[in-house]
């Protein structure tokens, strides 16, 4: 009834502003329309069926490893109609795997002497190599600072108060307030490597404290944060659930964000987890027009 009642905004238009932001990346001398193609580790992977339905909705090619070769510095797909130049790989494969020749020997999933293509500017990766250090948690204490560096702007949102466990100062209060703050190590995700300080038992948190005075730079800590809560259906009927929500931002010549996006639910009572690994779930998020 709520949804035939307020005006949902479409979110089909995410793949099409995907393809434009990555058509704007190609290199010079590309074709135009330039030639994308979706590199994929496979079916095993638990994202390949989006990375279907993304080639797919996109128009492009999805790859593996063993469609592309790399001939004189340049980037070619395999195809019926021969080879094809490839101007730019929207990959889904992490960087370890993404080029034996350069990184690690044994992966059968990446193309070989493919950074040699890359570093001649004959092919674009999306996204770059490297990019995946914002992923790590170290970096998120300095995100305001280099706003203010490289925006010139103040932030408009705060960032949640953190302490780097790799200044002693910041250390020893962890240490004295453990059993308060939630500690996260700082190269994983999904929810593992952390602690929850208020639910952890005094025995964890001893083991954990052990963690951080022999690797302080592994780990972040933080306040807890309460998340808001949306009704949810559970074994006992509808009951009160911490979410997050998770935007989807495609960044080209231009910044688009999706309409909607993906809700993480916590599905144990009383827990602020929300991701999936850790048994979380997840709900579609609607952003309304108007409603009557």
């Amino acid at each position: 009834q709520l949804f035939q009642q307020c005006s949902v905004r479409r979110v089909e238009d995410y793949p099409r502003q995907l393809w434009e932001a990555l058509s704007t990346v190609a290199p010079p001398g590309a074709d135009d329309p330039p030639t994308i193609v979706l590199l994929s580790p496979g079916p095993y992977n638990s994202a390949y069926f989006e990375h279907c339905f993304l080639a797919r909705h996109m128009g492009i090619e999805l790859v593996f490893g063993q469609d592309l070769y790399v001939h004189e510095d340049q980037v070619f797909l395999h195809t019926t109609r021969g080879p094809e130049r490839v101007d730019v790989i929207y990959r889904r494969l992490d960087d370890d795997f993404l080029d034996p020749k350069s990184f690690r020997p044994d992966s059968l999933l990446g193309v070989p002497n493919l950074m040699k293509a890359y570093r001649a500017g004959n092919v674009t990766l999306a996204n770059a190599v490297g990019t995946g250090v914002a992923d790590d948690k170290a970096i998120y204490p300095f995100v305001e600072d280099m706003i203010r560096f490289y925006l010139t702007e103040e932030p408009i949102l705060k960032n949640v108060p953190t302490y780097i466990c790799a200044r002693p100062s910041d250390l020893a209060y962890v240490l004295d307030h453990l059993a308060e703050l939630v500690v996260k190590s700082v190269n994983e995700s999904g929810g593992y490597g952390m602690l929850m300080g208020p639910w952890a038992t005094s025995q964890q948190c001893s083991e954990f404290a052990e963690k951080l005075r022999h690797n302080p730079r592994n780990f972040i800590a933080q306040p807890v944060v309460t998340l808001s809560t949306s009704p949810t259906w559970t074994e006992d009927g509808l009951a009160p659930r911490h979410v997050d929500l998770r935007p989807y931002i495609v960044s080209g010549t231009s910044t688009w964000v999706l309409p909607g996006g993906l809700t993480r639910t916590a599905l144990v009572k009383g827990s602020l987890v929300v991701n999936s690994s850790q048994g979380g779930g997840s709900k579609d998020t609607w952003v309304m027009e108007n409603c009557r």
